[in-house]
């Protein structure tokens, strides 16, 4: 059962984006970016946490959960540490996904040729 409720949390989210893109004029950048602060703001507000507890990977996984992430990583710093967490606290909870996401890019940049297609 936890495999479907993730399956149609991250679903909804993913359908939401794509109709973001189908009927909408926002460009897929600022529909990343509005996922992104939108996890923060819900988070913040205490509204995704409910989301998290039922869809599990299904929200923590698409681009809201980054948001959640990071969101989590500044309470828990500035809890730690102060103010300073405001600014180290996001960077610590998601270094590791930035970490990945960079060596992954780098990999895949080595293995395959960049430029347009050719007919």
């Amino acid at each position: 059962m936890e495999f479907l409720r993730a399956f149609l949390c991250g679903g909804l989210l993913c359908a939401v984006g794509q109709i973001l893109i189908d009927k909408t004029r926002l460009t897929p950048a600022r529909i990343l970016t509005g996922y992104v602060v939108a996890g923060v703001l819900l988070t913040a507000l205490g509204l995704y946490e409910p989301v998290v507890a039922w869809g599990g990977a299904g929200a923590t996984v698409p681009l809201l959960g980054f948001g959640y992430s990071l969101a989590n990583g500044v309470e828990k710093a500035v809890a730690e540490k102060g103010w300073l967490g405001v600014l180290t606290g996001g960077l610590s909870a998601t270094a590791g996904g930035i970490a990945a996401a960079v060596v992954f890019a780098l990999a895949a940049a080595l293995v395959f040729r960049a430029g347009d297609k050719r007919r």
